[in-house]
């Protein structure tokens, strides 16, 4: 099993790199779509598409970015207690609570993916002036959630590993 993990963190971790770093030019993306909003209600007509797609971009900068910050280590927790703890205390919570996330992260893509089709049979749109059909974003998002789950997977297997004092 220690050859299948490694090969799973190996490409899980590999996969949300890139795709992180990828995303992390995101914040200009959006940041372009807000300036032309700016621009063009100064000196134009106001668009329509620009607060929406803005959300959509910070949908898909956050859901997209998240796998890579959850292997950085990035992500919030709760330091009251978990900062004077031995680092093989540290991986028997985490992986503990590690299975929560993939319990929730499970129902999540599972919801995601319901809402995807429903969305692709029924040619859903926004109920906004612009009117953009939804399936594209809600694609992004299970695809978000997908790699999220794997990534948390994938640290699950490091903290295993990490009690068994095993190089992985």
């Amino acid at each position: 099993m220690t050859a299948f993990m490694r090969a799973y963190v190996r490409i899980v971790d590999g996969a949300n790199y890139h795709i992180g770093r990828v995303m992390m030019y995101g914040i200009f993306v959006m940041a372009a779509i807000l300036l032309w909003s700016s621009i063009s209600k100064t000196y134009f007509l106001p668009s329509l598409w620009t607060l929406e797609m803005a959300q959509f971009a910070m949908v898909a900068y956050y859901i997209m970015g998240g796998p890579y910050s959850m292997q950085l280590g990035s992500n919030v927790r709760m330091d009251l207690f978990y900062g004077r703890w031995s680092v093989t205390t540290r991986a028997w919570v985490d992986s503990f609570t590690v299975l929560f996330l993939i319990f929730f992260l499970g129902v999540l893509l599972y919801g995601g993916i319901d809402s995807l089709l429903y969305s692709l049979q029924y040619t859903e749109r926004s109920p906004t002036a612009w009117r953009p059909v939804l399936w594209p974003i809600k694609t992004i998002m299970c695809i978000g959630i997908g790699l999220m789950l794997l990534q948390a997977i994938s640290e699950l297997f490091k903290d295993i590993a990490h009690i068994r004092d095993i190089e992985i």
